[in-house]
C-alpha cells in the first residue's frame, strides 16, 4: 500500500502552519466530503460538539449530511498556535438552514498530525448564533 502524505508535513514553523490551516479552509469550502477527509487518517478521531466520528468513511457521511443541511456554508480559520504536530485554530462560518434561518457558528479546534502531515485528531467546540442575511460578514 502507498504511503499517503499530506504536505506539509510536521514539525509546523509558522509558515507551514499557516499553510496547512489555509489549505484546510479551502477544502472545507470546497464543500467536498471525499476531498475533505482525505486530509485525515482512515482511522482519524473526531470530536464535533457532542458527536463522536471516527475513520474517514464517517466523516464522509458527517459532511455529506452536514452540507445538506447548512446552504450556503462559508467558512474562515484562523491559527492561533502551534508546536511540533499540533495546532490551535479558531474559526467561524455561516449558513443558512432548510427554514431559511441564518446562523454564525464560532469555535476552536485543536489539531493532532501524524508523522504524514495526516489530520489524526481534531476536537471542535462550537457555538451557533442565530443571524438575519443582512448581518452576514463571510
Amino acid at each position: 500500500m502507498k504511503t499517503e502524505i499530506k504536505h506539509p508535513v510536521p514539525p509546523f514553523n509558522e509558515e507551514t502552519a499557516k499553510l496547512k490551516v489555509q489549505m484546510a479552509e479551502d477544502a472545507w469550502n470546497s464543500k467536498d466530503p471525499v476531498k475533505v477527509s482525505k486530509a485525515y487518517t482512515v482511522n482519524s478521531e473526531w470530536r464535533n460538539r457532542t458527536q463522536f466520528i471516527n475513520g474517514r468513511a464517517e466523516i464522509v457521511e458527517f459532511l455529506t449530511e452536514k452540507w445538506n443541511n447548512e446552504r450556503h456554508y462559508k467558512l474562515k480559520k484562523e491559527l492561533w498556535g502551534f508546536k511540533e504536530n499540533r495546532m490551535a485554530v479558531r474559526f467561524e462560518y455561516e449558513f443558512q438552514d432548510n427554514d431559511d434561518q441564518w446562523y454564525r457558528a464560532y469555535g476552536n479546534e485543536l489539531w493532532e498530525f501524524d508523522e504524514n502531515g495526516l489530520m489524526q485528531k481534531r476536537y471542535a467546540s462550537i457555538n451557533d448564533l442565530k443571524i438575519e442575511e443582512s448581518n452576514r460578514r463571510l
